[in-house]
């Protein structure tokens, strides 16, 4: 997770070593991020604690499935602690095929449906990517539900993220045959058990990404925050759970940031312009909204929020023309 694009503060306790894991703290702040720019201007009160309580949930949902994560304690209200492997930098030292102990800098994404938002549809119209490169037969319409999931996989180290094929993900995560197997059958299993609890909350789980780590024994671990708004996309009777409502209405506005243009131009981060603040009407929508869904996903009531009907339908009303 590269720290410079993250919504979390990273603490270390116990630094790992090249034959030890360490010891991290994550806290959750009430930034977002959108359009690859890093942390937005505004911040949302009561972001960071929803959040890191789905993630706990997750988590302990996760592990009670079998299947191993990073995740140690949880801090209230708003940290984890967690495992912490070696972040080698693919860009200066590929590890040989196998090498333990370290964070994987490939992403993977899972994809159950292609709601409006989903970079298939951009990709497939520019050309960027063939609908039979994804598994397509042809170029999805908005909103098309899947038959089976669809596994992606991108970079996650670099200042932007570049989609990789099956072979440059296995070489850049280096890892052997079985191993890369193994990575593509956890991402599906995460999938199953994180869909699976939206569909008892009457929520879609459209899509979404898990990071790993490679233990110093050898296990597959998912890492970071999978299943919640800032890592999947969620969404409640058709509407969106999550950032997609800012995103929505900074394309509506013309006001996109062209990260990769800028970096492709050269301009150092520092000289790019600052994205404009949200109108003040969005910070409590959003607020509750967050907190609307922690509650709705984890059964816990901890906040004067509405239910998740009224804060969806609330958000909605935000980017409506």
């Amino acid at each position: 997770m590269p720290i410079l694009h993250s919504t979390k503060n990273l603490h270390i306790l116990e630094p790992p070593t090249q034959t030890r894991e360490g010891v991290g703290v994550f806290e959750y702040t009430d930034n977002y991020t959108i359009f690859h720019y890093g942390r937005m201007p505004d911040t949302i009160p009561g972001k960071g604690e929803a959040v890191c309580r789905m993630a706990v949930f997750n988590f302990q949902m996760l592990e009670a499935a079998g299947i191993p994560t990073h995740f140690r304690r949880y801090i209230e209200p708003n940290r984890i602690e967690f495992t912490l492997s070696r972040m080698m930098d693919p860009s200066t030292a590929r590890p040989a095929p196998g090498t333990r102990n370290r964070l994987l800098p490939v992403m993977t994404i899972f994809r159950n449906e292609l709601p409006a938002g989903s970079s298939v549809h951009q990709r497939i119209a520019v050309h960027s990517v063939r609908p039979a490169a994804i598994g397509l037969t042809e170029a999805p319409t908005v909103g098309q539900m899947l038959e089976h999931p669809m596994i992606e996989f991108a970079t996650m180290l670099e200042a932007t993220n570049r989609f990789l094929d099956p072979a440059q993900a296995q070489h850049l995560a280096a890892l052997h045959d079985q191993g890369f197997q193994d990575l593509r059958d956890l991402t599906l299993r995460v999938n199953e058990v994180i869909s699976e609890h939206a569909r008892s909350r009457r929520l879609r789980h459209c899509d979404g990404k898990v990071e790993y780590l490679l233990s110093a024994a050898g296990t597959l671990m998912v890492a970071d925050s999978p299943g919640t708004p800032d890592e999947s996309r969620f969404q409640f009777k058709g509407i969106h759970c999550g950032k997609q409502i800012i995103r929505d209405w900074y394309l509506s506005h013309g006001l996109e940031i062209p990260v990769q243009q800028l970096i492709a131009a050269g301009v150092p981060r520092d000289e790019w312009t600052a994205p404009p603040p949200l109108p003040p009407a969005f910070i409590p929508v959003m607020s509750d909204l967050y907190q609307a869904l922690s509650q709705t996903w984890t059964g816990e009531t901890r906040w004067e929020a509405p239910d998740l009907d009224r804060a969806t339908q609330a958000a909605m009303h935000l980017v409506k023309p």
